[in-house]
């Protein structure tokens, strides 16, 4: 007799706060059912409890073949892109007193507003874009809840005071694991009975200071990737709750950030990213997902890799080698390496401006980055499988790159590409300012190759992604 095994995550995600079911043996001396004694099956154990705390057992790469391949499709696609489109005609208004220009529809309640007569919200994606988008949000949840509950049982107590982090500090990343087992559960309503399940997780990180890093990179994703998009969903009920959800992710980041020695908010603006860009940055970490998951619509665009990207944990970040060896891997969103030398290393260094132990916020005297400082790339060809049992395909329908887009704030800036090689090049940070006093570039952002310096607003970045040869993820501060 042969057994099909059949992995769920879902099963994963609960079996962590539920005792085993004890085993049965006999159902007594009176039982009419037919039974034989099976042969245990070969499984990955769920979950274990390490330093007090629990989390999936096999977090690695995916080893089976993809049954399936490519991105979800429509029945149809109506054109190759989205084509560029004068104002809106009704976009006319002006107040030119201060004063409401149209009656009121009740006292205190100016004219106006979507969701404001008096309907009952329905809290449910409203179309393909609304359920596609929340959908992705819910892949990110999910690692979110795996990933801080894994590296809460990874590493010791002393692992983490080594870092600098206490158990408070534990304690606060426990609760954010917590936080996100509330939002996975608002968005699995909001979509209803297909919504992803959890998967299985493959992370870059050995050591705490790793652990953080990535953190402060993965929910720059998972919060940019939604500031994105949640102001074209067609249900407004669902950009409520999402943004009050996501509002909790913005403070994540900038915790992960304090934990890092970075300074915890260095932008005067948040930067909001279309889905692709967040889905290129996220599908690398996942390996496995239950069987007949819902997969997603969103492109997966080949990677650029920052070769000089600054190391977090140098006292001189600007003495980061420059032949990408200060990251511990090839993913996207890979942390800065930690094991550097001591004289080199500012993480137990108590000297003001030099120091990037956990703190409050920190001032640096030697930025990560800075304008004019060159920026070596090297990026994949398209075609490579990755994400979800390695079963999606980055693309891209870009010509030859010419420039690279630094996304920051509220500007998409161009800076000219250098070609030096097939897939190899440089360019110079350009220097510029959102408002007066206000640099544009700083923090943890998204840059991209294009073939065009075409011209985009926060609201309609999308329109780039036709243009976009790859996507990396720059640590400028």
């Amino acid at each position: 007799m042969t057994y099909r095994c059949v992995f769920s995550a879902a099963f994963l995600a609960s079996a962590a706060f539920a005792l085993p079911a004890p085993q049965v043996t006999s159902f007594g001396p009176d039982s009419q059912v037919a039974a034989i004694a099976p042969t245990p099956l070969p499984a990955y154990p769920v979950v274990v409890e390490e330093n007090g705390y629990t989390s999936a057992t096999y977090h690695g790469p995916y080893t089976g073949t993809p049954t399936v391949t490519g991105a979800a499709n429509a029945p149809t696609t109506l054109a190759a892109s989205v084509p560029p489109m004068p104002l809106n005609p009704t976009a006319t208004y002006y107040n030119t007193d201060g004063l409401p220009q149209n009656p009121m529809p009740a006292p205190f309640t100016p004219a106006g507003g979507l969701g404001t007569n008096g309907s009952l919200p329905r809290y449910m994606v409203e179309s393909d874009f609304d359920y596609e988008s929340i959908a992705l949000g819910l892949y990110q949840e999910w690692i979110e809840l795996d990933l801080f509950h894994d590296g809460l049982a990874k590493f010791s107590v002393q692992d983490f005071l080594d870092a600098g982090l206490t158990a408070e500090d534990r304690s606060l990343i426990e609760f954010m694991a917590d936080q996100e087992s509330g939002h996975a559960t608002l968005l699995t309503n909001m979509l209803g009975v297909t919504a992803p399940k959890q998967c299985v997780y493959n992370y870059p990180y050995q050591t705490v200071r790793e652990f953080v890093d990535f953190n402060q990179r993965l929910t720059r994703f998972g919060e940019s990737g939604v500031w994105g998009f949640i102001n074209h969903l067609d249900s407004r009920e669902v950009g409520q709750l999402l943004a009050q959800s996501i509002a909790t992710e913005a403070r994540q980041q900038q915790i992960f950030r304090q934990m890092s020695g970075l300074t915890p908010m260095d932008v005067w603006f948040e930067a909001g990213w279309p889905q692709s860009w967040s889905w290129t940055m996220l599908a690398p970490y996942i390996s496995y997902c239950p069987e007949n998951n819902t997969r997603l619509a969103w492109q997966n665009f080949p990677v650029v890799h920052i070769l000089n990207n600054a190391n977090i944990n140098r006292f001189s970040p600007n003495d980061t080698a420059t032949n990408g060896s200060e990251v511990v891997g090839p993913r996207i969103a890979d942390p800065s390496i930690s094991n550097i030398s001591t004289d080199a290393s500012c993480v137990n260094l108590n000297v003001t401006d030099y120091g990037c132990g956990p703190a409050i916020a920190h001032n640096k005297s030697e930025p990560l980055s800075f304008p004019g400082k060159q920026l070596l790339f090297e990026w994949e060809e398209p075609g490579q499988a990755v994400g979800p049992n390695n079963s999606y395909v980055t693309s891209t329908t870009a010509g030859t790159p010419a420039f690279v887009a630094f996304v920051s704030q509220l500007n998409v800036t161009y800076s000219p590409l250098t070609i030096t090689g097939p897939t190899s090049g440089y360019t110079y940070q350009p220097d510029a300012e959102v408002y007066q006093g206000d640099p544009l570039i700083n923090g943890t952002l998204v840059i991209l190759l294009t073939d065009t310096d075409l011209y985009v607003t926060p609201f309609n970045t999308t329109m780039l992604n036709p243009h976009v040869r790859a996507i990396g993820l720059y640590q400028s501060g």
